[in-house]
């Protein structure tokens, strides 16, 4: 069975998502570890798949790759990420990292080597239209491609075989070492078919289930998605037509793309798209519509066309973000689980509800597409997968109203509110203001699972508890990796509250001081307690 077909997924901008700092400093920290207490959240949402925007080493954002085989040091280290994958995939979820091909960093190595070396550097050929005559605004003393004119970012020639070994290389180091299960490629529309192949081949002959989608914003999916490429594609065209159907009162916009696209002749019916309404790209879809009580109505789409659905971090709860000119961070925000910013509850519990009943469908995972009725302000499609068929009926407008179609014969249920409906063939079914239901005829009785136990590594040898040790003179290693070596205990001449007199091991030296209690303190770590600094000399 196809995992995909199967998937509920949730997306996260980890720089953003952990509060990492624009710019890389460097110095490592564990900032995604925080995604521990976020496992709770997904498991009552239902979610079973984890998409990783960048992860890898960069200079700020991300997409400025310095180094394919390393974590990002803002977010932790290759070993803290390793435990990361092992325990989402002890609790059922899969993870996908966002494999940045087409691009590299100023900091990419074969790109200093080049800023360097100029036309003796051997990494020449690894950049495309790489010209000594000209220059650019860094002068650097020549020029080259930037992807979409943006010049931090150095195109790759990926009709370099030493370039697609790095890369495809890299996959197979994420696969071997940490177990992922899959790849979003980014930019996939600028990179030539022929590296897909390749990458599909080794990614599969390591793993046969591993799942390999594109981001295209625009054209032919069938182009990219294929026997022979990727498996899936980003439907930008359903993004489009999900949260404009709602704003312009137009069920009959996001109805013909779904009947374009999955109905009878359709021609994406042979593609499983990874649908979005909202991503680090593009405007929260809270803050794109024009009544924010459509959300529900948006969400309940999302979860039941064809294809697999994707939340993005924090818009569970309806967060509201818009991109500038100048700048995508408000789009990443960073989040704490137990304090979202003006959460909205009901939409919350409707997903979490959404991600049980697609489970617990196989319509809505497998079954065709079909348009039964359509109106500007309501709709009705079918889906149907062997004795299973599922009516979902919206309502955009502000008024209660009645909806009438043909259907099967027998009792409707809508597993979505507890209602049900008798149909001898046509039927009439109330619709509340704002509103949706999810309809089920024949197949066996649904049930709604529970969320699952939640399997997080905790330290429980009492044993091997540790406790605060008193702190004196020596050389200690910060939990973060940093050395530092203690000087002695002093006292503020107000408060006289002691704290500790250390400096710094590397660098300048710099002296510090910090309070002695939080100097002392236990701290956790993938779950696990250390000391915040622990003696090694």
């Amino acid at each position: 069975m196809d995992w995909t077909k199967e998937a509920v997924m949730y997306n996260i901008y980890p720089l953003g998502f952990a509060g990492a700092p624009r710019e890389n400093d460097f110095e490592l920290t564990y900032r995604l570890d925080k995604i521990y207490d976020w496992i709770p959240n997904f498991k009552k949402l239902g979610i079973n798949t984890m998409v990783f925007n960048p992860v890898f080493e960069s200079t700020r954002h991300g997409y400025d790759t310095i180094d394919y085989y390393k974590i990002d040091s803002r977010l932790g280290d290759n070993i803290s990420f390793k435990e990361i994958c092992k325990t989402l995939h002890e609790n059922g979820i899969r993870v996908i990292l966002d494999g940045v091909f087409n691009h590299v960093g100023r900091d990419f190595f074969a790109f200093k080597d080049v800023k360097q070396n100029r036309e003796g550097s051997r990494y020449c050929s690894w950049f495309m239209n790489l010209n000594f005559g000209g220059n650019n605004h860094y002068n650097d003393g020549f020029c080259y491609e930037g992807w979409a004119g943006h010049i931090d970012l150095v195109k790759l020639n990926l009709d370099n075989t030493e370039v697609t070994e790095h890369l495809i290389g890299a996959a197979k180091f994420w696969i071997e070492e940490f177990g992922i299960d899959g790849l979003r490629l980014d930019a996939a529309d600028c990179i030539n078919i022929e590296f897909f192949k390749r990458l599909r081949s080794t990614c599969l002959s390591l793993k046969p289930d591993f799942w390999l989608y594109g981001e295209i914003t625009s054209g032919d999916y069938n182009r990219w998605a294929n026997n022979e490429a990727l498996h899936s594609v980003t439907n930008y065209e359903c993004y489009k037509g999900i949260y404009s159907s709602h704003n312009d009162h137009n069920y009959f916009e996001i109805a013909h793309s779904l009947n374009r696209q999955f109905g009878d002749g359709g021609i994406y019916r042979n593609i499983y798209t990874f649908n979005f309404v909202d991503n680090h790209d593009v405007n929260r879809v809270a803050s794109m519509l024009r009544n924010k009580n459509h959300l529900n109505n948006v969400y309940t789409i999302l979860y039941t066309m064809p294809g697999v659905p994707c939340v993005y971090y924090g818009s569970e709860w309806g967060i509201e973000g818009t991109r500038t000119k100048f700048s995508d961070y408000e789009l990443r925000p960073c989040l704490d689980i137990n304090n979202i910013p003006n959460p909205n509850y009901n939409l919350y519990e409707h997903i979490c509800k959404l991600g049980k009943i697609r489970k617990a469908l196989p319509a809505l995972k497998y079954g065709d597409y079909f348009n039964v009725n359509i109106k500007n302000e309501q709709l009705v499609y079918r889906r149907r997968f062997e004795g299973q068929t599922v009516y979902v009926a919206l309502n955009l407008s502000d008024n209660h109203f009645t909806i009438d179609f043909n259907s099967e014969v027998g009792t409707l249920t809508d597993v979505l509110n507890g209602d049900e409906f008798e149909s001898d063939g046509y039927v009439r079914i109330g619709l509340p203001p704002l509103s949706s239901r999810i309809l089920v005829i024949g197949g066996d009785k649904v049930e709604l699972e529970s969320e699952n136990e939640v399997l997080i590594p905790i330290e429980n040898n009492v044993s091997e508890i540790l406790m605060p040790e008193p702190v004196s003179t020596g050389k200690y290693r910060h939990f973060k990796g940093k050395e530092y070596e203690v000087l002695g205990i002093a006292k503020d001449s107000e408060t006289l509250e002691e704290l500790v007199v250390y400096k710094a091991l590397y660098g300048d030296n710099e002296l510090w001081v910090r309070n002695r209690q939080n100097f002392e303190e236990i701290v956790e770590r993938g779950g696990k307690r250390i000391r915040r600094f622990e003696r090694i000399e």
